[in-house]
């Protein structure tokens, strides 16, 4: 089966024919004997075709499409182009040759060409790419250069180039720095207030016998030899450092320093505390040397203790502009330690839900696999506080289900580009639901009806965030009509308006004003005409004759002035309003009218 060997360079895609593989060898190592020679590998290899690419934009796009292991359009053109044509239900009788594993299964699933990356592919390929310019007459050493460092540059500040406020790399360093902060701190604290716990009880079960303790092997411990009943009364570490620098010498200590150490502490019993201690302590007067360093170190603890406060603020915002709904959900540190053993955001995301339940605990894992013991059921999500409030029994059951949503928060902050932690709070009070579940066996709200309720109050925010934009965009509006109607005020006031009424002609609203109330007054007059037919019937033919002859005129001056529109509409009204009748009559009662008088 004939080998094509498929090579991508900063210039473009080139394909090579390897025929002459029997001339150096099939084994790896007489291709690697071969590679440096020239002239023997040239025999082995020939250039079947070669496509530059059009511009620098277009080189990286096709190298990051390589990168991701995408077979882009330009690369199936330049395929199908050079390779032999393969008839329709026959399989191809070559293979091509790749760098990439997965553009060769890219390739083979798309085109149905079996592609092959193995070692000896991929010498074959290294010694394409140390005389590539060897193999291509137009195309100069110094240029290939030139176009591997744009490349090279390029492609590097693509990838570096994310959003700056969602950079997880800093979250991935300050959670490094704040576990060693805390390591330290407490390792610092320890030196110096644990030995005084350690005298004191040596002090009251031996006290007898504390003057022949060997006082030498306790002096590098500083101050808790000088004061060991401090650390009964202040167990925070930061507050026994502030008040061993304060305190310095516990016999300068008095009764007028309880102020001081009250605002210290916060406390104005434990300051007296402290006070009364001092003064009947069993502690070691040191040197001043000694006080000194004690004090120095003191501060340097304090300093710590400080910059850790600040350290875990600046990682609490970062966490809220990175990973809101995860942060809502787990917590910050809890959160920034699954960033952080998963390497990114989007690593994390990629984790199947089984995957992050035990992110951390690797070693009991491929322990209890290689014991065939038990597999652990929880790795960082232990430091959550649901695992702690749940049950024994219920602890690895509620890691599952807590795994799970921790998979949906971290998929939604990293493919998401709306920065809210709705999803965040629901998905929270979703585990909540599930911790009372277990605990007391309340039902929980399906996470279809959660979702639809996280999914309204983004649509809210959406529509509150939109409705303040169109209220700024009215505002600014009316604010430049009112100024274009101050501009053209001046000019407008000099023209004399026209008063209503004084000469001024009809206009159509006006005209059709009247129209309508014609309209109503020969309506009256026909119900009164009905109504006067059927109420006098004493009275004489003249007079019904002269009523008769006025409706006439009536009529005949409304329809001089009505459109033929109007008459549409009149007959529209006779047929929908609700005195149909009584017209019908009135105009029985005019023919019945018409028919007297020509008898008479």
């Amino acid at each position: 089966m004939a080998l094509y060997l498929l090579f991508e360079s900063a210039s473009g895609y080139a394909l090579f024919h390897a025929y002459g593989i029997d001339e150096i060898g099939q084994s790896v190592d007489a291709v690697r004997a071969s590679v440096l020679d020239l002239q023997r590998f040239g025999k082995a290899v020939k250039l079947a075709g070669f496509s530059p690419f059009s511009s620098a934009v277009d080189a990286l796009n096709q190298c990051n499409a390589i990168s991701e292991g995408i077979m882009t359009d330009e690369l199936r053109s330049f395929l199908e182009l050079n390779l032999p044509k393969v008839k329709e239900g026959k399989k191809a009788k070559y293979s091509i040759g790749v760098m990439e594993p997965k553009v060769g299964s890219h390739i083979s699933e798309v085109t149905g060409i079996p592609c092959q990356s193995n070692e000896f592919v991929q010498e074959l390929l290294r010694g394409v790419r140390l005389h590539f310019d060897q193999f291509i007459d137009q195309l100069k050493a110094s240029d290939l250069e030139k176009a591997q460092l744009g490349l090279g540059h390029s492609y590097s500040r693509a990838k570096v180039k994310f959003n700056v406020n969602r950079v997880d790399n800093m979250v991935i360093q300050a959670i490094f720095l704040l576990d060693t902060l805390d390591k330290d701190i407490n390792s610092f604290s320890m030196r110096v207030s644990h030995v005084s716990l350690v005298y004191t009880v040596i002090a009251v079960h031996f006290s007898p016998m504390c003057r022949s303790v060997n006082m030498k092997a306790f002096i590098m411990e500083w101050y808790s030899w000088h004061f060991p009943e401090l650390v009964k009364i202040v167990n925070d570490n930061y507050l026994y450092a502030k008040i061993a620098k304060f305190v310095v010498n516990k016999s300068d200590l008095a009764e007028k320093d309880i102020p001081a150490l009250s605002d210290l502490i916060g406390d104005e019993d434990k300051a007296k505390e402290i006070v009364e201690a001092a003064k009947a302590s069993m502690g070691q007067d040191l040197s001043p040397v000694d006080l000194i360093n004690v004090q120095q170190f003191a501060q340097r603890v304090m300093n710590l203790s400080e910059y850790r406060k600040k350290l875990y603020e600046y990682l609490v915002t970062k966490m809220n502009v990175i990973a809101p709904n995860l942060t809502s959900l787990i917590g910050e540190v809890v959160g920034a330690r699954l960033i952080s053993h998963a390497g990114s955001l989007s690593n994390l995301a990629k984790c199947p839900a089984s995957t992050l339940q035990i992110l951390g605990a690797e070693k009991a894992l491929f322990r209890a696999l290689k014991t065939r013991g038990n597999t652990p059921k929880y790795g960082l999500i232990f430091h959550s506080s649901f695992i702690g409030r749940a049950s024994q029994k219920n602890k690895g059951r509620m890691a599952r289900y807590l795994a799970n949503k921790c998979s949906i928060a971290s998929r939604i902050d990293c493919y998401s580009e709306s920065n809210t932690s709705i999803f965040g709070e629901k998905l929270r009070e979703q585990v909540e639901e599930r911790l009372e579940f277990y605990d007391k066996g309340v039902a929980p709200r399906k996470n279809l009806d959660v979702m639809k309720a996280a999914i309204e109050g983004i649509t809210k925010v959406v529509s509150e965030d939109g409705d303040g934009n169109e209220k700024s965009d009215a505002s600014a509006r009316k604010s430049r009509k009112k100024k274009s109607k101050a501009e053209v005020g001046g000019e407008a006031m000099d023209v004399d308006k026209p008063v209503a009424g004084e000469g001024e002609p009809q206009t159509g609203k006006k005209k059709k004003k009247n129209k309508h109330k014609l309209e109503e007054r020969e309506d009256e007059e026909m119900t009164t005409v009905a109504a006067s037919d059927d109420v006098k019937q004493d009275e004489t033919p003249k007079k019904k004759k002269k009523k008769n002859r006025e409706a006439q005129e009536d009529e005949e001056m409304v329809k001089q002035d009505e459109t033929p529109k109007k008459k549409k509409k009149k007959n529209r009204e006779a047929s929908e309003g609700a005195e149909p009748n009584t017209a019908t009559v009135g105009k029985k009662k005019k023919k019945k009218s018409k028919a007297e008088d020509d008898h008479v």
